[in-house]
């Protein structure tokens, strides 16, 4: 029996290793410094997030949406900011799927400058190799438990 589990958690670490950025469906938001704000929201799997309801948030009202709007077929969406410099937060959100985005408005004098600020998308190795210790740990505990449950009683 043992043996059939080493199999099966063999296959599915070797699975799991060697799987691509698309294990799950979620979802991530490209934000570009233009003259405005331009955001191409997207699906891991690279499909745009077509017509996805946008949430704009000034630096100084985090609870109300300064902006709403609608991405493009290609899930795209422009914006220019107001003057109010600090961190302008951008929420993509379509089908219970959704991601944040974040741009710096800095003011010097009369000029503005925009900065995007990207955020680390998928899992890192370490997290998938935590991931993997865990579900390991989770598995032969399990198999360990129905054994010992099984050892006592007669066949």
């Amino acid at each position: 029996m043992l043996s059939a589990i080493a199999k099966s958690l063999f296959a599915g670490l070797i699975s799991f290793l060697l799987a691509g950025p698309a294990m799950a469906h979620g979802a991530f938001v490209d934000v570009a410094a233009v003259d405005a704000v331009g955001i191409h929201a997207r699906y891991d799997t690279g499909e745009p997030m077509a017509d996805a309801q946008v949430a704009v948030f000034a630096p100084d009202a985090l609870t109300q949406p300064w902006l709403v709007g609608q991405t493009d077929a290609e899930g795209q969406f422009l914006f220019t900011p107001d003057d109010r410099a600090g961190r302008w937060a951008i929420q993509v959100r379509q089908a219970g799927h959704g991601a944040m985005g974040y741009v710096e408005l800095s003011t010097e004098g009369t000029a503005m400058a925009i900065t995007a600020i990207t955020a680390s998308a998928g899992l890192t190795w370490a997290q998938r190799l935590l991931m993997l210790a865990c579900v390991l740990w989770g598995a032969v505990g399990t198999a360990l438990y129905f054994r010992r449950a099984h050892a006592g009683k007669p066949a």
